[in-house]
Parts: C-alpha cells; structure tokens; sequence
C-alpha cells in the first residue's frame, strides 16, 4: 500500500536539495508565475528561459503588457511558438488591467481568462497563492501512472480524472506550490519518458511500477496517427526595392504575425502557378514569378510543411486585404521589426546571404 505521506516527505526533501533554478521562482508576483506558465505549455524549460527573461524586461507588470500593441507582444514572442499563447496572455492582460489588474485569486477566476485551463489555474493558484490546488501536466501524470501503476492511457478521460484525484490527495496542506514544483521536476529530471533515473529517484521504494519491472512500460502510450505534410509556395514580391508583406488574421494558427504571401499547392498545380493564385486570392494583385529562393522545411505539433519560396516581380493590381488582415511593402532591412513565424525567418535569412 503506498503511503501518501511518505511520498510527500521524501518528495519535498529531495527537491529542497535538487529543484532547478529557474529565473520565475521564489518570486511572489503572480504576473511573473503567470507569464512562466503561459510559456511553459507544451514547452522546455531550456527553451523557455531567455525568452521570459527577455519578455519580462519588455513588459514587466499586467499594465504594460496591456498597453502594448499586439505586434509588439508577438515579436517578443517570435520564435516560442504556439502564437495563440501570447495573443490570449495579451487579451486576458487588457481584461485584468480592465478590472483593476489585480489576477484573479481562485481557480476558478483564472479560468475565465483566455488561455488558462485547469492545469495553469492550479500552478498559479498553488505557486503565486499559495492555495490547495493540484496539478497535471506531461511530467506528473507519469510519475503518478508509474507510482500508482495506472495501465490506462494518461489522456483517457476517466484516466484523467483518476490522476486529478490521486494529485490532490497527495498535496501537503500548505505546500501545494512546492510539492506540485516538486512532481513536475522529478517528472522532468527523473522520471523521464525513457530510461529513467530510479536509482536517484527519492520515491523508488514507494513506486510499483518500479517494484514490478514496469516503469519503462508505463504510461500507456496510445499509437499516433501518420502526421500530414503540406507543400507551401510563397512569393517574395518586390517593387521599387520593397517586399510586399502580409498579416495573418489574429484567429487561427500562426495569427496576427507577417508572412510572405502565398499558401497551399494544390493538386495538379507546379508551384510557380500555385505562387500566382495564392498571390493573387490573398492581396488580388498579379505577379511574374522567377527563380527559387529557399526551401524551408518546418515540423508543427500536427503536421510538416516543405516552403518554397520564389523571387516575384509585382505586373499589376493594388494590394487588397482579401484574405489577410492588413499588408506593408517593407524595405528589407526593416523586416526585422515584424513579428514572423519561424520558417519565414528562416527564408529572412536566406534573402540575406549573397547568390552563388
């Protein structure tokens, strides 16, 4: 039987010795935690500590984050990824400073604002409060299907639900904040997805997976689907030593950043006449399309995508934002202030180098 008590001690010990430095703890601003677990969904620490450092300089408090133009938020964020992070940490500061900017306090206000979901409710609620609250990212569900030895997929529903349960009976009254740091480190440090460190582990005695040779076996990984490649033809349309760029709209994937027009190949179509019809349905302007510039290969979360970029020369028309929210002929020195996904930063790049 294991012993929830036990855990929590020998859990918290450790990670008074062990917790890694990261530059948002031992703060006690809730801006700060909030801001740490916006960037932290779906990404590394590693990953995540020079753009928070970077960011927090930009925009230290609710208000100046508010205040800002939703341009300037995404360019601090270009190149973190998963764009509707900032747009919603944007939106959801405006409606605090709105209110007062005091953040919510419960649970249940964090999950009115936009990009707050369970977990970051109890991470902000247990670490910048200091109230009762659990958490269940990535790293704790393993540790808890491995400790408990839950033969279920983690992302079942009733899984779910069951791990919920088991992460709050297993919270230290008064220490939640730490001891929910505490799973997502050993989760992170330890208890990796493969070969992990039970020799090191503080909890090994109490772990059954571990006591039955399942550890590497758990959890249950459910087998994905084949992820979709997309072949993406853009023009980089000049004019009187401009290029012409355009803005996503806000809803969506990538929203709100500045792209090179362009889009889809279709079935049939050579990628030169792809480059003209996108061109022309985006901005209804028509274009002669010469040599091929970069091929950019970009993996997202559900799919791949393979970018040709081509050399336009602008024929006739007048930009329109037919399906784009707003267009600029920049010069290319002055591309570096717009926020771009990472891909066409990487076509930025290729512009810049001088032809073979």
């Amino acid at each position: 039987m294991i012993r929830p008590t036990a855990i929590r001690t020998r859990l918290l010990r450790w990670f008074s010795l062990h917790k890694r430095e990261m530059p948002w703890r031992g703060r006690t601003d809730p801006y700060a935690v909030w801001v740490s677990e916006i960037m932290l969904q779906q990404t590394q620490v590693a990953t995540v500590r020079p753009y928070y450092e970077r960011f927090m300089k930009r925009f230290p408090d609710v208000g100046s984050l508010a205040r800002a133009r939703l341009d300037a938020v995404l360019k601090a964020w270009e190149g973190l990824g998963y764009y509707t992070r900032a747009r919603n940490l944007h939106t959801a500061a405006k409606l605090v400073s709105s209110r007062g900017g005091g953040i919510p306090r419960t649970p249940e206000g964090l999950r009115e604002l936009p990009g707050i979901g369970r977990y970051t409710a109890g991470a902000i609620a247990s670490i910048a409060f200091g109230l009762d609250e659990p958490v269940l990212d990535g790293n704790v569900a393993r540790v808890l299907c491995r400790v408990f030895l839950v033969k279920t997929p983690a992302k079942d529903p009733r899984t779910e639900r069951r791990l919920w349960a088991i992460a709050r009976e297993l919270l230290p009254a008064g220490r939640a904040g730490e001891f929910n740091e505490a799973l997502m480190d050993l989760g992170a440090t330890v208890c990796t997805p493969r070969s992990p460190s039970c020799a090191t582990c503080p909890i090994e005695a109490l772990c059954t997976a571990r006591a039955k040779g399942m550890e590497e076996l758990l959890p249950v990984k459910v087998r994905r689907k084949p992820v979709p490649h997309y072949e993406i033809c853009v023009g980089i349309v000049r004019k009187r030593g401009r290029i012409l760029i355009d803005r996503r709209p806000e809803e969506g994937l990538l929203g709100g950043l500045w792209e090179f027009p362009g889009g889809k190949r279709e079935r049939g179509e050579s990628r030169e006449e792809c480059v003209r019809r996108e061109v022309l349905e985006e901005l209804g302007i028509r274009v002669r399309v010469g040599r091929k510039v970069a091929v950019v290969r970009h993996a997202y979360s559900h799919f791949r995508v393979t970018i040709h970029a081509y050399e336009c020369a602008f024929v006739s028309g007048r930009p329109r934002a037919i399906r784009c929210s707003a267009w600029k002929w920049a010069r290319p020195s002055e591309l570096s202030r717009y926020a771009f996904p990472a891909a066409n930063a990487r076509i930025i790049a290729a512009l810049a180098k001088p032809l073979k």
